[in-house]
Formats: C-alpha cells, sequence, structure tokens
C-alpha cells in the first residue's frame, strides 16, 4: 500500500467501514473520524500527504482544528509543514480572548472555545469529516467574525450535504474535502 496513490489509499480504507446508528442518524466509523479501527499508518500518511500537497503553505500562519479527532491530521500536517498549530477545544480554558462557539453535530450539540487565534491571521483548518456541517458553520463565521483570514479549509470525509449547503450559502468559504462517501443499504460507498 505504501506507494499507492495516497486518493486511492483514503478511499479503499473507507469501503468497508463498519456503520452504527444513532437513533435514524447512521454513522460511519473509520480510524481517521473516531480512532477505530486501528489507524493503518499509510491512511494518515495518505491523508497528510493530500492535505500537504493541496495547500500554499506560504500564505498560512498557523493550521487549526477541532478537538479530538482533527487532532491526528492537525499533527501530521504541522509536522510535515512546520507551521505551527493551535486545537479548538471542547472546554473553557479562560484565558484572556477566549472566544466561545456552539455547534451541533448530526447527533449531538456542544460548545467549543477558541483560544490564540488572532486578527488577520492566515489560518488553514483541517477536519476529520464534514456532513451536516453544523460543527464548521458556526467555527468558521467565528473565526471570521474575529478577522482571521480563511486561507483554506480541508475536511478529509465528506458525507452528507454539509459542505454543498455551505459552499452554496457561504462561497467565499473555501471548504473542500479529499474523499466523499454515502451510506448505501448500509454500507459506505465512495461517491463522485
Amino acid at each position: 500500500m505504501g506507494s499507492a496513490d495516497p486518493l486511492t489509499v483514503l478511499q479503499e480504507s473507507l469501503r468497508g467501514a463498519p456503520i452504527i446508528w444513532k437513533g435514524e442518524y447512521p454513522y460511519f466509523i473509520h480510524p481517521i473520524s473516531d480512532g477505530i479501527p486501528r489507524m493503518d499508518p499509510d491512511v494518515l500518511r495518505a491523508t497528510r500527504d493530500l492535505i500537504v500537497s493541496s495547500v500554499d503553505w506560504s500564505q498560512v500562519d498557523l493550521i487549526v482544528s477541532v478537538e479530538a479527532m482533527g487532532l491526528p491530521l492537525l499533527a501530521a500536517v504541522g509536522d510535515a509543514t512546520g507551521k505551527p498549530t493551535v486545537v479548538v477545544r471542547k472546554r473553557s480554558y479562560g484565558m484572556e480572548g477566549e472566544t466561545r462557539v456552539d455547534v451541533a453535530t448530526g447527533y449531538s450539540q456542544s460548545t467549543v472555545y477558541i483560544n490564540d487565534i488572532n486578527a488577520g491571521e492566515r489560518i488553514v483548518i483541517v477536519d476529520d469529516v464534514i456532513s451536516t456541517g453544523g460543527t464548521l458553520e458556526p467555527l468558521i463565521q467565528q473565526l471570521e467574525d474575529m478577522g482571521v483570514i480563511l486561507q483554506d479549509i480541508v475536511i478529509a470525509i465528506e458525507k452528507g450535504d454539509g459542505r454543498e449547503r455551505l459552499n452554496r450559502e457561504k462561497p467565499h468559504w473555501p471548504i473542500r474535502s479529499l474523499a466523499r462517501i454515502d451510506i448505501i443499504d448500509g454500507k459506505v460507498e465512495i461517491v463522485g
């Protein structure tokens, strides 16, 4: 698998991913999005390489991700690019300038806290999954309101219509994904 095309490696790792149901919401389980089943290093490397090769890093000051499953990608991309990283956390630290953001996933609601991101900084957001866009939308809006420059927003796995909806409603937000999936007949399928 080591010399295979990175996109093929990521897509193949998604095929056959386990599905669980949270109420009416089909939830796929994948190492990039959940930390289980165990991560094949080739999958993390491929995902990192897809992100790293698709961004103009000379125009980036900071890489940002959301706790918790954005962390493996954040660490890998930060290491590969030499750019500093910041984690949007799920708990308050009470640091000066901390900003609270209420977010929602397809099956839960929570609050995240932005620290140490400043107006005028050019950022890239990397994250594991977009489905409804309920986490990303309020976060990006808050960052924009803070005067941050959104250079790029790269999501590893896209499921559902969240990215398309946000691209339609906020065309100036540079949101894109690496692999798009759908759950068809209880199985993960690659779309597009």
